[in-house]
């Protein structure tokens, strides 16, 4: 699975998340991702496409960002 794919898959299920939960969800399918053998840096690759999806990339591969510098029209 590509960098793409991730986000397509992600961008296509997240509309169909309960907002309360949607943190958890993109959490657990990152640690799905890495389960299924998916890279490091193909995750690394995945990040832009969506703010809960890059959280749950950041948190599993431990990256700190420092997300007071952006914009909320950046995410």
């Amino acid at each position: 699975m590509d960098e793409n794919q991730i986000a397509d898959f992600w961008n296509l299920f997240k509309e169909y998340i309960d907002k309360k939960q949607i943190e958890l969800a993109a959490e657990s399918f990152v640690d799905l991702l890495a389960d299924y053998g998916v890279e490091d840096d193909t995750l690394i690759n995945a990040l832009g496409s969506d703010r809960y999806l890059d959280n749950a990339i950041n948190y599993y591969l431990d990256i700190d960002v420092n997300y007071e510098d952006r914009d909320d029209e950046d995410w």
